[in-house]
């Protein structure tokens, strides 16, 4: 049985690290429709002379507040709100003594209540509320409860709830993106004009096609970006967004160029002590020391039997698609950021193992199935093995055979690009698509990204029908990902449309892992009553599920690191307060596996004998990983790095190969991706948590030379 992950704090709490203890920011007030309560955890927030403690039963989260026996302890809470508004302050707290202990609370420095009553509850174990009202302002608010007498309650938590209506109209979006001042060869320099809002504009995000790359206040209309790469060209864009969480749409893009490099003519050196550490029957292992550069050494050339064969930025490599029991020829050389390359390293001789039938699925060779096509993003596979795949730029459908043949067979009516993420993504084919004849999309429409279902007969596409909407769009962040279940049901990831407080909205559906019936509707053992399965996701997309039916799921960070998740029913990730392990984790499911976002951007997952294939966009590499029995991602390969440029979705077909899509939609040029086949070789040995592939999946069983179990 898998571990029980740890538990988790209250929804809406977004922990932060302060110096005496925490301080807590939760989402802004009034951020939902009807102004929901928020929680702010006692432990969590700033304390001075008192002690998180937990001994007895009762208390939320993950603790309370002790106070120490004096008069001038306290505790104070930040409490934003997305604009002035009154509201009630309700504070949960346990007197396990008879007699009184008053608490003095103070809003904004301002005191609201002197020496209100905390009687006694009767028994530590029993808690009870004590409510109090004041205004807050917009923006940041500090409430501190202060021991008024020799000693306080123990005290667990403040809910607070606006009076006033919900902020939900977003800024205007900033126009006139331009170049500032002149770039330099690691930075450029942007400025806008400004965006308006109905209650104030309180930031800015500076996006480079996809990925955060600076905030900044909202009366600021510029920024300069630094850390970049000489002699290249980014995509800009900027959003406004105000205290509520609402982002505006996206500015107009512009892309400015590094300058080059200062002229460096000197290569590095030469790397050293190349050697083979582990072979299969598809792939070798190889490991060198480090080259040294007067400016950087940028990464190393691996080159096989004579030629490139790939690239990489760490000393170590796996080169796949070889050829079983078959010796190869492999050198190595390093590159500085001018392009100045060192002398090959000397060559070393490695044999690939023999293929013995098993478990382990290693890469082999690759061939090219189809050329000429666009951003190739869904892609699933029909009950006699041809493959089903989307565009999602054109919003057309194919269907390509193992041999090669395309076939268009329709477009997805009333999809919409957003320039940048958006479009036709995710696609399924039903479980019963022998006898139904549906496919399931997830696109971008006028009105947001929809989930929707068509039939395919006779070479075409009919019936669209529209299963979910009201999941909120934007330029980045649409998710995209659509899975069947063992359960029948259909999974999609979701996006948080680059509004980060929507992933911690559970009314939200944004941010999020969804779940839905076939039909569209909700099942009734779903969490919280509607399509969210679970929350804390901020671009999710890789979905697959493991021989024990348990969902995995790849996500996209925003600056620090990208990672894989094993999904959980309700379960809370963490985002925005958490990326990764980095931030403010405390109580959020912590991911099986991270990377930092220049080795990742992970958005296609598959799953085949409990191994864990994820293809990568910026990364431009595939990983792949065995879920051990301890449902932990161990035996990290990685295969194709900059062989086959940016890598959008990976999938297992009904023969136990891999097909892979290229995503070069950062260059600007049409339909010059590919889909390919890499052979899947299974050998060494069943492996890993379970037997054979995920069921719910919709492969079937592996052939008996690719070692199914």
């Amino acid at each position: 049985m898998a571990p029980t992950p740890r538990p988790r704090a209250a929804l809406g709490v977004l922990v932060a690290a302060a110096t005496a203890a925490l301080s807590v920011a939760a989402p802004p007030l009034a951020s939902t429709a009807a102004a929901a309560p928020v929680a702010y955890e006692a432990e969590a927030a700033k304390v001075s002379q008192g002690a998180v403690d937990s001994d007895h039963t009762g208390h939320s989260g993950t603790g309370y507040v002790n106070f120490q026996p004096v008069t001038g302890a306290y505790v104070e809470f930040t409490v934003a709100s997305d604009r002035a508004t009154d509201a009630t302050f309700d504070f949960r707290y346990a007197n396990g003594t008879s007699a009184n202990r008053p608490l003095d609370i103070r809003v904004n420095g301002a005191l609201v209540a002197d020496n209100r009553a905390f009687p006694a509850t009767g028994a530590w174990t029993t808690w009870r509320t004590v409510t109090a009202n004041a205004a807050l302002k917009a923006g940041d608010n500090t409430v501190r409860v202060t021991t008024a007498a020799s000693d306080g309650p123990n005290l667990d938590k403040l809910t607070v709830t606006a009076s006033g209506p919900a902020d939900t109209q977003k800024p205007t979006a900033p126009t006139n993106l331009r170049k500032d001042k002149e770039p330099t060869a690691t930075s450029v320099s942007l400025a806008w004009d400004a965006a308006s809002d109905d209650t104030a504009v309180t930031g800015y995000d500076v996006y480079q096609h996809g990925q955060l790359m600076k905030q900044v206040g909202g009366t600021t209309l510029a920024a300069t970006v630094d850390g970049l790469d000489p002699e290249t060209a980014y995509d800009w864009t900027v959003f406004a967004r105000d205290a509520a969480g609402n982002v505006s749409a996206a500015s107009n893009a512009v892309t400015v160029s590094t300058l080059p490099a200062p002229p460096d003519t000197q290569a590095p050196s030469v790397p050293g002590g190349l050697r083979s550490t582990g072979t299969g029957a598809t792939s070798v292992d190889l490991a060198w020391r480090a080259s040294t550069d007067n400016t950087g050494v940028a990464g190393y050339e691996i080159h096989r039997d004579g030629a490139a064969a790939a690239t990489a930025d760490a000393t170590s490599a796996t080169v796949g698609g070889l050829t079983a029991d078959t010796l190869y020829r492999f050198k190595v050389r390093a590159f500085d950021l001018k392009g100045n390359r060192s002398a090959f390293s000397p060559e070393i001789t490695v044999r690939t193992r023999g293929a013995i039938p098993g478990g382990t699925p290693d890469p082999g060779t690759v061939s090219t199935l189809a050329s000429g096509v666009d951003v190739a993003w869904g892609l699933g596979f029909l009950p006699d093995g041809t493959g089903v795949f989307t565009e999602r730029n054109t919003f057309d459908v194919y269907t390509l055979s193992r041999t090669g043949h395309k076939t268009l067979v329709g477009k997805v009516p009333e999809s919409q690009t957003t320039g940048g993420e958006g479009g036709l993504m995710g696609l399924e084919v039903s479980p019963d698509f022998a006898s139904d004849h549906l496919l399931y999309f997830l696109h971008t429409s006028s009105d947001g990204n929809r989930i929707a279902r068509m039939k395919l007969e006779n070479n075409s596409l009919s019936g669209y029908t529209v299963l979910l909407a009201g999941m909120e769009k934007s330029r980045f962040h649409n998710g995209g990902r659509l899975r069947f279940g063992p359960d029948g049901k259909l999974y999609a990831a979701m996006g948080d449309a680059q509004s980060s407080s929507k992933a911690q909205d559970k009314n939200s559906l944004n941010g999020k892992i969804l779940r839905i019936n076939r039909d569209g509707s909700i099942p009734a053992d779903n969490p919280f009553g509607n399509a969210v399965w679970s929350l804390g996701h901020r671009n999710p997309q890789g979905l697959d599920f493991d021989s024990q039916g348990r969902l995995w799921q790849a996500e996209f960070g925003n600056s620090v690191m990208d990672e894989v998740n094993l999904i959980r029913k309700g379960g809370n990730y963490g985002w925005p307060a958490c990326e990764g392990t980095s931030g403010s984790c405390s109580g959020y499911i912590a991911p099986k596996k991270t990377w930092p976002t220049a080795q990742a951007s992970p958005s296609g997952l598959t799953i085949t004998n409990d191994h864990v294939f994820v293809a990568t966009t910026r990364g431009e590499r595939v990983y792949r990983m065995r879920i051990d029995t301890s449902s932990n991602l161990v035996e990290q390969k990685i295969y194709f790095q900059g062989t086959y440029d940016r890598l959008r979705t990976v999938e297992v077909d009904h023969q136990g190969d891999i097909w892979l899509t290229t995503s070069t939609d950062k260059d600007g040029v049409n339909g010059n991706d590919r889909i390919l086949r890499i052979d899947i070789v299974y050998s060494g040995g069943a492996t890993g948590a379970g037997a054979a592939r995920g069921p719910g999946s919709g492969k079937e069983a592996l052939e008996h030379r690719r070692g199914s179990a």
